[in-house]
């Protein structure tokens, strides 16, 4: 762990087996300025894949969900990356950002040469922006989330060959 990211992917997972060891639904531990909140929702959820605004806009724009058919394919696709060995995985529930600010260009691309340590995407979880890097070298050969997009923890971001 980095000092000047005190974020600990370690103690993340640690309370999530806690919380999914027990009864809890969610526990949040403060050190410091540092503070992290792991929640599970006790109601079971269906993930429909939709087109959010990454930024707020004048006008709200219409979403359209897609047809049930669209989800059970996407599914296997997820579960495929999330395996992947060169996937990185959401260490945190929050909001997917892949660039610095909306006129930015994004961190990567694919097709992206990126090394270990390299900045990808931001998330932010309780109006804080953290900072997801590369944890090894290669290209970007996948992007599955899109900028604004909610993400869960786990949930697979990237993928680096």
């Amino acid at each position: 762990m980095a000092k000047d990211n005190p974020f600990d992917p370690d103690l993340v997972r640690e309370l999530a087996t806690l919380i999914s060891d027990t009864d809890l639904t969610e526990i949040e531990v403060e050190k410091g300025d540092l503070r992290i909140r792991v929640a599970r929702a006790t109601a079971t959820q269906v993930a429909v894949p939709y087109a959010a605004a990454p930024y707020p806009t004048a006008a709200p724009t219409p979403v359209v969900a897609p047809p049930p058919a669209a989800v059970t394919e996407a599914a296997p696709a997820a579960v495929k990356s999330a395996s992947h060995p060169g996937a990185v995985l959401s260490p945190m529930v929050g909001t997917a950002y892949l660039r610095p600010s909306p006129e930015a260009k994004p961190f990567v691309e694919v097709g992206s040469k990126v090394q270990a340590g390299d900045k990808v995407l931001l998330i932010e979880a309780m109006k804080t922006f953290n900072e997801i890097t590369a944890p090894r070298a290669g290209t970007v050969t996948a992007i599955h989330v899109e900028d604004g997009s909610p993400v869960e923890y786990g949930e697979p971001l990237i993928v680096i060959e």
